[in-house]
């Protein structure tokens, strides 16, 4: 047996006792989980609802149009969610040198450069991308790597991007991908140089890859040890569900909270109220945090505010802060890095870039 398989080996090991690590770490534990099966019990009764019954005269429209925006929003998400898990489940059998080999280095500056590009590149929504930027932060990418990732990919998707260029046209579309993936990469080196000058906690998980470490050539060994039975496949489904346990409690936290908000702000409005000067972009700002929607529900009111208000500023506003001030996403970053401080410090860091970026828009 060569020496590099008995290095994957004992990579292999340590990597399974991280795994139970973080396990124990993130929300394994008996104690029951009140916010994960509150809101999977309001979410399923408000989407049976409105499956089985639509709009009920005899209700309240409040009532009615809570279950019909839970509707809408699961309707919108689950696939992204679903392929979520999906990638999740498959790096729960990858070990982490793999997964920080194809990233980089997360000492080098390119590593924030391949994060980028991975966000952009995979095509998931916004709620979906969470699991695997946090699957990315327990095998040992930098905080500026997963930052980076997570700025970059939420509405960057191909997908969502032929629907932006149908909706605004390929010079916006295009427009604010670049600025989007320059918030990202900004991003990412200013969280990196916050950790080494200790002001924020740096990755517990990170490690530094051998260095006659072969991406290939052990992959190779390792895909020729693997047994692709179906016990394999089982227990890779079942450790990506249950990875995804802490994101998914505060997705459906947060599907309760958007469909709440819902009845209280009607996001059609934005288009007559917020116009391409300094209040109109604050103010869309201020709605975009507020009022929390995926991607898929972000693209075309964003398209609206480019179209109707006139607005390109607000129209790239409405879609970045979309994210960095994203109430699941800032949970879902302080469970996975044990930080408040952290959490706090991606709008601290990224709303500022966005509303010159945004302001600049609006003038030329």
């Amino acid at each position: 047996m060569s020496s590099k398989h008995n290095h994957c080996h004992s990579a292999s090991s340590e990597n399974e006792s991280h795994s139970e690590h973080e396990s124990s770490c993130h929300g394994s534990s008996s104690k029951f989980d009140f916010l994960l099966w509150g809101s999977l019990s309001g979410v399923v009764i408000l989407y049976t609802t409105q499956l089985s019954f639509g709009n009920i005269s005899s209700l309240p429209d409040w009532l009615n149009q809570l279950s019909s925006s839970s509707f809408e929003l699961v309707n919108t998400m689950w696939w992204g969610l679903l392929i979520g898990i999906g990638v999740l489940s498959v790096l729960t059998k990858v070990p982490r040198e793999f997964v920080m080999s194809a990233l980089g280095s997360n000492k080098e500056k390119s590593g924030i450069f391949r994060a980028t590009l991975a966000g952009v590149l995979l095509d998931l929504c916004s709620h979906g991308i969470l699991m695997v930027g946090a699957k990315l932060y327990q095998r040992g990418a930098s905080l500026g790597q997963v930052i980076a990732f997570l700025v970059a990919s939420p509405w960057n998707s191909f997908s969502l991007t032929l629907v932006l260029i149908a909706l605004v046209g390929l010079k916006w579309t295009f427009l604010f991908i670049l600025l989007s993936l320059l918030i990202a990469i900004v991003s990412g080196f200013i969280f990196d140089s916050l950790v080494s000058k200790n002001i924020l906690p740096d990755n517990p998980n990170k490690f530094d890859l051998p260095k006659d470490f072969q991406f290939w050539t052990e992959a190779k060994e390792q895909f020729n040890d693997a047994s692709f039975n179906r016990s394999f496949f089982k227990s890779m489904i079942i450790d990506g569900i249950k990875e995804s346990r802490m994101v998914m409690r505060w997705v459906l936290f947060g599907i309760l909270l958007a469909s709440i908000i819902r009845v209280l702000f009607s996001p059609e409005s934005f288009s007559s109220y917020f116009g391409p000067d300094l209040i109109g972009l604050v103010l869309t700002v201020i709605a975009a945090t507020i009022i929390e929607v995926c991607s898929e529900g972000s693209t075309p009111i964003a398209a609206d505010l480019l179209n109707r208000a006139h607005a390109p500023g607000n129209s790239f506003a409405f879609l970045m802060t979309g994210v960095s001030t994203d109430y699941t996403e800032m949970m879902i970053i302080r469970d996975t890095t044990r930080s408040w401080k952290i959490a706090l410090f991606i709008p601290l860091v990224t709303v500022p870039q966005v509303l010159c970026l945004a302001w600049i828009l609006n003038t030329v």
